[in-house]
């Protein structure tokens, strides 16, 4: 079973869309999958979108009843996958943005590099477009706030929130990890740090290249440049510990 998990708050112009093309690309793949998706506080009609898909797509809804922030949502999904999985070894999860930024196009070979031994998947982003100058101050402030950590981190580009990795990695992550921390975080910390968290339980760790499309998105960029750098500052010291033995 793939877990899909999709963050969302206020995407009802996109969330729909992208659950279609979710199920074309997997129904053409010929993979069982299941779509989680963490309704973050929306006010707009995602949560009546949301009952419309859940008829003619395989799809599993939380809520929470105010904003509590990418990092809360992104915890509460992989909490649900990992309760939802019974066959944590085999079981993949994808993390997937619901601006349609990231198409599930390249969720395709993520799960194909899973199937050939991999546990843990990274997009690496080849192309953006649409970059805004907050987002792309952020990235700059972070290589620099995080360059000694970073020189430990298992793929060149730790930023990319586009990811699969087996449930029993997340697991093995869990009990050992205090994951509540990842609800603490916003922006591109949350990637970093969850990439940190699950890549000492992951014996190969790949990259896929991935482009991002934030031309596509239909509401202005919710990044806010001091609490990311404020996220980031709070993991810059974070170490990066290496593959243990018996991983997934």
């Amino acid at each position: 079973m793939i877990y899909v998990c999709i963050p969302a708050r206020d995407e009802a112009r996109t969330l729909g869309v992208l659950l279609w093309k979710i199920r074309k690309v997997m129904r053409d793949f010929g993979r069982d999958y299941r779509i989680l998706v963490h309704d973050d506080g929306s006010e707009d009609g995602t949560r009546e979108l949301l009952e419309r898909y859940a008829r003619v797509v395989p799809l599993d809804v939380q809520r929470s009843p105010s904003a509590r922030g990418y990092g809360a949502s992104l915890r509460a999904l992989l909490d649900r996958a990992a309760e939802l999985s019974p066959y944590p070894k085999r079981d993949v999860v994808v993390t997937l943005q619901a601006d349609f930024s990231e198409s599930p196009e390249f969720v395709v070979p993520m799960i194909k590099a899973i199937e050939g031994g991999a546990d843990l998947v990274c997009g690496t982003v080849q192309e953006t477009t649409g970059v805004t100058r907050g987002e792309r101050f952020t990235r700059w402030a972070a290589l620099r706030l995080l360059k000694t950590s970073l020189r430990h981190a298992p793929v060149p580009d730790p930023f990319c929130g586009l990811r699969a990795f087996r449930v029993i990695v997340l697991k093995k992550a869990v009990r050992v990890e205090r994951f509540e921390e990842l609800a603490g975080l916003s922006g591109p910390a949350v990637n970093v740090e969850l990439l940190r968290m699950l890549s000492p339980f992951a014996r190969r760790i790949v990259e896929s290249p991935v482009v991002v499309r934030n031309d596509r998105k239909v509401r202005p960029s919710r990044l806010r440049v001091f609490p990311a750098l404020r996220s980031l500052n709070r993991i810059r010291r974070a170490e990066w510990r290496p593959p243990e033995d018996e991983a997934a």
